[in-house]
């Protein structure tokens, strides 16, 4: 009996490590502004109203605040992205139905970022940036989900294609999700 109390005490101390790693958030977040110092970027191509930008961000840039602040400053009502690189840390989120909360994954060390996509729509005459990633950890582990933090390390590049016409979004009720609704005009 005295050799399994270690074992069982063990047990539930990494059991309440896990309990108290689970972190559930409400969607909608604020982005801050100002927490990307080193972004770049320039439009590449202009062809029909479609206009084609490379971002970069760098070294302690939060990938949001900079998506959003080059949104903001080009006046994008609608684009499409993808992008390499590799991120710090982070937090994911995966939608749970039952609490109707993000339940969120925090990424505590250096990760390649191994797919990342989103769009940029309006709503409440504001850019509002949505960012699905996946991230390759050092073990090779992959996780993904909804971007709510990302800290770019060393580099995260950005091809942007941004649209003449505006998309716009609409707040659901039942669920506090922002969403496009692709008839809507304004």
């Amino acid at each position: 009996m005295k050799r399994l109390l270690p074992l069982v005490l063990l047990l539930l101390t990494a059991q309440l490590a896990l309990a108290q790693q689970d972190e559930y958030v409400k969607p909608g977040q604020v982005i801050e502004r100002g927490k990307a110092p080193g972004m770049k970027y320039r439009l590449l191509n202009t062809n029909g109203g479609i206009k084609t930008y490379i971002v970069a961000l760098f070294r302690g840039d939060d990938i949001l605040s900079g998506m959003t602040e080059f949104a903001e400053k080009e006046g994008i009502k609608f684009a499409q992205f993808n992008g390499v690189g590799a991120i710090s840390s982070g937090r994911l989120g995966s939608y749970d139905r039952d609490k109707q909360m993000y339940h969120i994954y925090t990424v505590k060390q250096q990760a390649e970022i191994v797919s990342f996509i989103g769009n940029i729509a309006t709503y409440n005459g504001k850019p509002v940036v949505h960012v699905h990633m996946s991230v390759s950890q050092s073990d090779f582990a992959v996780r993904g989900g909804h971007l709510f933090n990302g800290i770019v390390w060393p580099t995260l590049e950005i091809m942007v294609t941004a649209y003449p016409e505006g998309v716009y979004k609409k707040k659901e009720d039942d669920t506090g999700f922002v969403l496009t609704d692709p008839v809507l005009l304004q």
